[in-house]
């Protein structure tokens, strides 16, 4: 996965152009959903495929980054207004064990 505006392949280096999109579920505060669109990318050396990631989301979750990283980092728990139910208390607990590299936080 690479994010918007990187033009060059994370394996080879090589350029990357357009290839298709993808639709993906963003979740947001009080259980809000907004589909967006995610720009798949393909090397033109390698021809690995690549999803260009919005900076708004992190790899492999659905939750908008900042609601992951304010759960992270013990700002938002499940007595937060607003959080009450979204995200469930299973899920902010499994992301308290993910060890998130400080470039995505």
């Amino acid at each position: 996965m690479i994010y918007e505006g990187e033009i060059s392949c994370p394996v080879c280096s090589g350029e990357l152009k357009y290839y298709d999109h993808v639709h993906r579920i963003m979740k947001g505060k009080e259980g809000t959903k907004q589909i967006i669109e995610v720009r798949r990318m393909q090397c033109k050396k390698c021809h690995k495929i690549h999803r260009e990631l919005p900076d708004e989301i992190l790899p492999y979750l659905h939750y908008e980054r900042d609601i992951v990283v304010g759960v992270y980092n013990g700002w938002i728990t499940p007595e937060t207004l607003g959080f009450e139910d979204y995200p469930s208390e299973t899920t902010m607990s499994r992301w308290h064990h993910l060890h998130f590299p400080p470039t995505l936080l």
